[in-house]
């Protein structure tokens, strides 16, 4: 069932998500100050194409960095990706097909603006860290 929902989220949302999480990872690594927000970018894009049978968790040995990244990131990049999912988020959930879409979008929210300190773990180990 992940599978099929993965499929056709790619298609209704996840490419589109994912170019804009890439743009933005290209961005940060053109800058070469921001080369760790280029890399958060590039894996949650990959998030963003595949989300279903994933979840994000903490990382509990981010520190005091990943928090001041992290304001960072919301002023450049994160509140653009933000309205992305709201916006596409509210376009899914129009329909009755694309709720679950559209609730998978908002729950992309809050990675899109906080990503470092986050992992990207499947759903049967929430609690997976390295």
């Amino acid at each position: 069932m992940k599978f099929i929902l993965n499929i056709i989220w790619l298609v209704l949302s996840g490419l589109w998500m994912a170019l804009g999480y890439v743009l933005a990872g290209v961005i940060c690594c053109i800058l070469i100050v921001t080369i760790p927000f280029g890399i958060a970018s590039f894996r949650i894009a990959g998030y963003a194409l595949w989300p279903f049978g994933r979840t994000t968790v903490e990382r509990h040995d981010a520190g005091a960095g990943s928090a001041l990244g992290n304001v960072i990131w919301i002023i450049f990049a994160g509140w653009w990706l933000a309205l992305g999912h709201i916006v596409s988020g509210i376009a899914l959930c129009v329909t009755i097909i694309g709720i679950p879409f559209g609730i998978a979008n908002f729950k992309m929210i809050p990675i899109s603006l906080v990503p470092l300190g986050r992992e990207i773990v499947p759903t049967d180990q929430p609690f997976a860290t390295r």
